[in-house]
């Protein structure tokens, strides 16, 4: 500093004049504020300035952690079936809604056959006149005035038209489309006054009580899974994860994916409902990994920092997270295990300042 002042003397004495005397009072002026800032910094820097502020710490010790690779997936429910009709005929009614809940043997759609009831009408007809022919050749034949094979034939005829009226009524009931399992109809595909046939669905239900996850699992890690194993299921963007149980691995991959399909059990779960969408974490080994309370990481722009104490000093750290779980968070880089990090308060600190755990 004094170097900077006698320059400054020096440029007035050869400068001279008002002028000269002016700038060399500027040039003063900047040289004073240069040397106060300087030493503000100074006293900043050593925590001269900065108040003690009370914290509290962890100690950051290496855990072993599984190493998991996520796969997607998607709930579905262990019930469900496409309903379709047995029998061709017009929807005459279909009284259940999309959401529905049904029982089992609810009505689900009426149909209109009356083909059938003609059919089952005139097989009725033949039953008749064939039972009033064998009742006649039956006492025909306790006189010995018919034969037997005579008998046997209307026998028969009579055994053909009971038959024949069975299968009417069979169809006939058929044109009742029933609810095969209690649950809730989740699609319509027809209404009144469609076409039902054999092969058209009419609509889809299934039994929203018992879920479970479906994923195709690489054929690479699918080792990793076994029967009865218990894995763990994030659903949507929640970060909280729900247990389910390995119940059906496929015993073949697809040729084209590479995969196999995976099925789990899950537990009732409130807000669980079908089509959602899910990731599955398959461990694959374990590593040694740092975890800390995400409450010790401070968001400052892009970068990520924690304040580690030492000799009652906060020291700043720069540092890499990595996975999430729950309220912990992964340190990959920027401290050691058996350093202790300020978990409450790191917000408010500043690099070097003094600090009182408490």
């Amino acid at each position: 500093m004094k170097k900077s002042v006698r320059t400054l003397w020096n440029l007035s004495t050869l400068a001279g004049g008002r002028f000269a005397q002016t700038t060399v009072s500027s040039l003063a002026v900047i040289a004073i504020v240069a040397l106060t800032g300087c030493h503000r910094k100074h006293e900043a820097a050593s925590g001269g300035s900065l108040p003690v502020a009370s914290v509290r710490v962890e100690t950051i010790e290496s855990t072993k952690q599984p190493a998991v690779e996520e796969v997607m997936g998607t709930v579905q429910a262990k019930l469900r079936a496409t309903i379709e009709a047995k029998v061709a005929g017009r929807v005459e009614a279909m009284p259940v809604s999309l959401g529905q809940s049904v029982k089992a043997g609810d009505l689900l759609a009426q149909l209109d056959v009356r083909e059938i009831q003609a059919k089952r009408d005139q097989a009725k007809a033949t039953l008749e006149q064939a039972e009033r022919d064998f009742k006649r050749i039956s006492a025909l034949l306790e006189q010995q005035a018919v034969t037997q094979s005579e008998f046997d034939a209307s026998q028969a005829r009579y055994n053909v038209a009971k038959a024949a009226v069975a299968e009417a009524e069979s169809m006939l009931g058929y044109a009742k489309v029933v609810a095969p399992f209690d649950g809730v109809v989740t699609r319509k595909l027809a209404d009144v006054g469609d076409l039902a046939m054999p092969g058209k669905p009419l609509l889809e239900m299934e039994n929203p009580a018992a879920l479970r996850f479906v994923a195709d699992v690489p054929d690479a890690i699918s080792d990793h899974v076994k029967p009865g194993e218990h894995l763990k299921v994030k659903i949507g963007s929640s970060s909280e994860t729900i247990a389910g149980e390995v119940s059906e691995i496929a015993p073949a991959a697809d040729p084209i994916n590479r995969t196999l399909q995976v099925k789990l059990d899950l537990p009732s779960t409130p807000g669980l409902r079908s089509g959602q969408f899910g990731r599955l974490a398959v461990p694959l080994a374990e590593t040694v990994t740092l975890q800390a309370p995400a409450s010790a990481v401070v968001q400052r722009g892009q970068m990520e920092l924690v304040f580690v104490v030492k000799d009652q000093k906060a020291q700043l750290r720069l540092v890499k997270t990595g996975k999430r779980a729950g309220e912990k968070v992964e340190l990959l880089s920027g401290v050691s295990p058996g350093e202790k990090i300020v978990i409450e308060g790191a917000n408010q600190l500043a690099d070097g300042q003094p600090v009182e755990v408490r």
